[in-house]
């Protein structure tokens, strides 16, 4: 089982998304954050399932989908490190996602 680790940076993107979708429906945002979270749970017992961005080609990084957000992180053999949280829609940068990786 690998441990999972949410950057600080991470959990404030969750918060900011969830924050915009609270304005219209509180209740969705609650539950868009509860799936993310379970989703993210699922890590630990297999943290290879995420797909691999097609923007960042053959890159050490890998996403799992959780409409409409997109959960960036890296596993390293031990420890899966959650290092964005982004809206779908949105484009994705190797800078971006290599700013917030620690190792």
């Amino acid at each position: 089982m690998a441990e999972v680790a949410w950057t600080e940076p991470a959990l404030s993107d969750l918060d900011a998304i969830a924050d915009y979708v609270a304005l219209d429906n509180p209740a969705a945002a609650a539950a868009l954050v509860q799936r993310v979270f379970a989703h993210v749970e699922q890590l630990e017992a297999h943290p290879d399932s995420g797909s691999r961005p097609a923007e960042l080609g053959r890159s050490r990084y890998r996403q799992i989908v959780e409409s409409p957000c997109r959960v960036l992180y890296r596993y390293d053999g031990h420890r899966v490190n959650i290092l964005c949280v982004m809206r779908s829609e949105q484009l994705l940068r190797l800078s971006s996602i290599e700013s917030r990786d620690e190792t």
